[in-house]
């Protein structure tokens, strides 16, 4: 019996890729440097910023394109991410089940209320553990070992739910369950490769996991 589901944020629960996509292409061509296409960008969505800007720019200092990332991302937040289908609905009725929740995130802690808070999803989080609480982000497995410490938690009775394979390894590291979402922009195929305990194609599927344990792959 599942106990504790975690969440990752963005492209999981809440739908920041469009925002995400082009807070980097503005930061690079505000630099100056070579662009980037999606293609280019989406398989490395799920590690840190800082990791990210490394890869697409080839500089070891980043900050400057950070600041230029931040300052487009906050501007057009709002305008930029939308919701995914039966999000609130899941996190209600696990909540009602006495499932304890939690997020564990690459995001800094700021962006991520105010995406929990824009979606009402702030209330039923228990624990919130962002890049900003940890020594080693995913797919280190402090993160998903922090969140599970807070709750106080047994790791084999805890689900980590993600769009990515930092996810996925972070939370098999900590001895966590898994489940990757179909609807990633990854791919489901480039999930199935990190071997995740289940993939789901709906939020409600996490009900199936929840009551049953069963759900394959």
């Amino acid at each position: 019996m599942i106990e504790c589901v975690l969440f990752d944020l963005d492209g999981t629960i809440v739908n920041t890729n469009e925002l995400i996509i082009n807070s980097f292409i503005h930061a690079l061509r505000e630099n100056n440097l070579p662009p980037l296409t999606r293609e280019q960008i989406i398989p490395h969505m799920g590690t840190t910023l800082q990791q990210q800007m490394r890869v697409f720019s080839g500089l070891e200092d980043t900050s400057v394109l950070e600041l230029a990332y931040r300052a487009y991302n906050n501007a057009h937040h709002d305008e930029l991410i939308g919701s995914f289908p039966h999000v609130n609905e899941t996190m209600e009725e696990l909540s009602r089940r006495g499932i304890r929740l939690g997020i564990v995130t690459t995001k800094i802690r700021p962006t991520t209320m105010k995406a929990l808070e824009m979606f009402d999803l702030l209330k039923y989080m228990e624990t919130i553990v962002t890049v900003s609480d940890v020594v080693q982000p995913k797919p280190h497995p402090e993160p998903v070992l922090r969140a599970v410490s807070n709750l106080g938690v047994d790791p084999r009775k805890t689900l980590m739910v993600g769009d990515s394979a930092v996810d996925i390894q972070s939370a098999k590291a900590a001895g966590v369950l898994t489940a990757g979402v179909a609807w990633s922009l990854k791919g489901e195929e480039t999930l199935r490769k990190y071997e995740p305990d289940y993939i789901i194609h709906d939020m409600e599927d996490i009900f199936n996991i929840v009551e049953q344990g069963t759900m394959g792959l």
